[in-house]
This record gives C-alpha cells, structure tokens and sequence, in this order.
C-alpha cells in the first residue's frame, strides 16, 4: 500500500496478478478491493490529481468491490 494526499483516501496498493485494487479509506470507512482493474486505471490512478474524484467516477461505477478491513 502507499499513501497518498487524499482528504478521503489513506492509501492505495494494487495486486497485477488478480487485478486488485486496494483502498484504504481515511476514518473507520475501512479497506476496500475492487475487482479487475486495469493497468491502465491503476496508472491513471496514481497520476490523478484527485484520487478521490478518481475513484468516484472511474472505479466505483465500473468495479464491483469487496470490504477486506
């Protein structure tokens, strides 16, 4: 996992092998898995500006997701 500056994200890791994409949340939200995530969208991830707004619009729509935390 890596920190990163998000007011509402704490960390993200990615798994390349399952295309798993890990979200820790900041506050007692927990850690979340997304499902078949790309590469590219983990890439684009890290470049976004805003990690959050990211993951509102590109992966929370499109991944289905697991509480892991």
């Amino acid at each position: 996992m890596h920190a990163v500056d998000s007011s509402a994200i704490r960390a993200i890791g990615y798994q390349p092998s399952g295309q798993s994409l890990y979200i820790a949340y900041r506050g007692a939200r927990g850690v979340y898995a997304y499902d078949d995530v790309t590469p590219e969208e983990w890439q684009a991830l890290l470049d976004a500006e805003s990690k959050g707004r990211f993951v509102n619009f590109r992966i929370k729509p499109r991944h289905a997701f697991t509480k892991v935390g």
